[in-house]
């Protein structure tokens, strides 16, 4: 299946998004987030989520779907760059938010941008899942290997240029789940 890492990759996502949604409900309830939290959400949604993940797609998959007669200029890969785009500012927002929070403890930016964020990628992973996933496991079937190996090497490429690994960043994942089920 030519989407199976992406797919996995949601998975990893969506973990983070209900760290983030708790995190929003915590900060409503005036509890006080640490850095322990804040940055790694930071390396997550500005590294693995936007270079790592929309690179695989943007570089890999949407080329692919393009070869195979899908339109880029409109449709769903023209929808998704834009989604991708808009992606990458929220997490541009959650990190003056963050640091605004970290300086002076006003919380209602960082809720709204994290809610936000949690609105927008939740909505965007569903159109990938359901929606263009389908579509190219089943315009793609003949080249899955293909896109599959190419997939990988674009991670690989994306990660190592940031010094990091998938198992870092599931890691992350692990111990941000950790750290905010700690908070009471």
């Amino acid at each position: 299946m030519s989407t199976q890492s992406l797919r996995k990759d949601h998975k990893l996502i969506e973990k983070v998004l209900q760290a983030l949604d708790t995190t929003i409900k915590l900060l409503k309830n005036g509890k006080q987030i640490p850095e322990q939290i804040l940055l790694p959400t930071l390396d997550f949604t500005q590294n693995f989520t936007d270079v790592c993940h929309h690179g695989k797609e943007e570089e890999a998959l949407f080329p692919a779907l393009e070869k195979s007669g899908m339109p880029t200029s409109m449709g769903p890969i023209h929808m998704m760059i834009i989604e991708h785009k808009r992606t990458k500012e929220i997490a541009t927002h959650i990190g003056l938010a963050s640091k605004k929070y970290l300086e002076n403890g006003d919380s209602a930016y960082l809720i709204e941008t994290l809610e936000f964020y949690v609105k927008h990628v939740t909505e965007h992973l569903w159109k990938e899942n359901n929606r263009l996933f389908m579509m190219a496991d089943t315009r793609l079937q003949s080249t899955a290997n293909e896109i599959d190996k190419s997939l990988d090497d674009i991670e690989e490429k994306k990660l190592q240029k940031l010094g990091k690994t998938r198992l870092h960043y599931e890691s992350l994942v692990d111990e941000l789940e950790k750290n905010v089920s700690k908070i009471n």
